[in-house]
């Protein structure tokens, strides 16, 4: 007589498929990022530190006349970005280059991860650098309500961000080409037509260049929206799972997603700018700077601020965006209907996220419900929607 597995032993068999070997791995790289979390809050308090005690940013403000105007905060900033960047280098080849590598998840030689890193840093300083001139010239002309106009003008390059980041930054890392024609393209243009999305704007990308995790993805806003899956979703998955994965993000385009972190953003921008301005002098002492809130030779002070509060606020980031993912994945069973092609999809990204966290690990620093969380989900919607019943 067959024993009929309910929805959660049926996840639970799913897991284990893995191998113990696997799973134990998958524990070790993702505790390990938890303490990755701590020691990335060391590296930027101990940046903050050097730059401050061997006044760096002092002594390139001092070469302007007035280093409050527009230019000199912005030509200080650069160089606050640059050293930064310079300091904490080895960490950063540690954190994101050699762990990955010795998890098996990244094949990227470190000659393209360092030119790649170059790319991001030469544009991550010149828009940082712009939007730190804009905060503090906001400081200087709103006065004590500054914290609420930074907070604006944070939405607004969020927004600028979402609508520029697919046509003009992505490609500078990946070659995006048509996904060509196929079945594959056919499933494609079918989830694209559910969420209005031009068939023009389907992609595959060279994401085993950086990773070989599996991934897709749905990004930009109006005319920049698009549809992108790696070549290591595309040749490690199945028809159904490329279905069931695209479906899940498209879910997050349907569902306006996006929005909420138009709209979140800035009002957490707004909630740091604010506890920076009340903490921005007892953290400078405690640095040893005397700078001022005005002055940028003091962001070594907002380094320092953002490191810890960035830290505190995970739990409720993480929390707003495992509720989206939860959404995105009953969007992909609702208009997809591929739960076991979902589930199966979902276990092959657990050799990066641990699948069995406990509740209080997956509420502190999942960004997603854990994958076996996930994947009774998706064997529930299959007992409740039968074949018969999904036509």
């Amino acid at each position: 007589m067959q024993t009929t597995l309910t929805p959660a032993q049926e996840a639970a068999r799913l897991v284990d498929t893995l191998g113990p070997d696997a799973l134990a791995r998958a524990q070790a790289y993702t505790t390990g990022n938890h303490w990755m979390l701590l020691g990335g809050l060391a590296v930027s308090l101990l940046v903050a530190f050097v730059m401050v005690r061997l006044h760096l940013l002092d002594r390139i403000a001092a070469r302007f006349r007035e280093p409050r105007r527009f230019f000199p905060t912005l030509v200080v900033a650069a160089g606050f970005l640059l050293i930064s960047t310079v300091l904490a280098l080895p960490w950063e080849l540690y954190a994101d280059w050699y762990r990955e590598r010795s998890y098996g998840l990244s094949s990227q030689p470190l000659g393209d991860y360092l030119g790649q890193m170059a790319i991001s840093e030469t544009i991550s300083t010149v828009l940082g650098a712009l939007f730190l001139a804009g905060v503090y010239a906001l400081i200087r002309k709103t006065g004590r309500r500054w914290w609420l106009w930074s907070g604006g003008l944070a939405g607004i390059v969020t927004l600028l961000g979402l609508l520029a980041g697919p046509p003009l930054i992505e490609p500078l890392f990946n070659d995006y080409k048509p996904v060509p024609p196929g079945e594959v393209r056919t499933a494609l243009e079918q989830i694209a037509d559910d969420v209005d999305i031009p068939h023009d704007r389907i992609f595959m990308y060279d994401g085993s260049r950086q990773s070989d995790r599996f991934t897709a993805n749905v990004s930009g806003l109006g005319p920049s929206a698009r549809i992108a899956i790696s070549d290591v979703a595309l040749k490690q998955a199945s028809l159904a799972e490329v279905r069931a994965v695209t479906g899940h993000e498209a879910g997050h385009y349907k569902l306006g997603h996006v929005w909420r972190y138009v709209v979140i953003f800035p009002l957490l921008a707004m909630l740091f700018f604010f506890l920076l301005d009340r903490m921005f002098a007892p953290t400078a002492r405690a640095l040893g700077s005397d700078a001022q809130l005005d002055e940028p030779r003091g962001l070594p002070v907002f380094a320092v601020v953002g490191s810890v509060l960035g830290l505190l606020a995970l739990p409720l980031t993480n929390t707003i965006t495992r509720m989206g993912e939860t959404e995105a994945d009953l969007y992909s069973l609702q208009t997809v209907n591929e739960p076991d092609a979902l589930a199966s999809a979902l276990v092959k990204t657990a050799e990066y996220r641990y699948p069995r966290p406990s509740p209080l690990e997956e509420m502190l620093f999942y960004t997603h419900p854990s994958v076996e969380k996930r994947a009774t989900m998706a064997m529930e919607w299959k007992r409740s929607h039968p074949p018969a019943a999904a036509e």
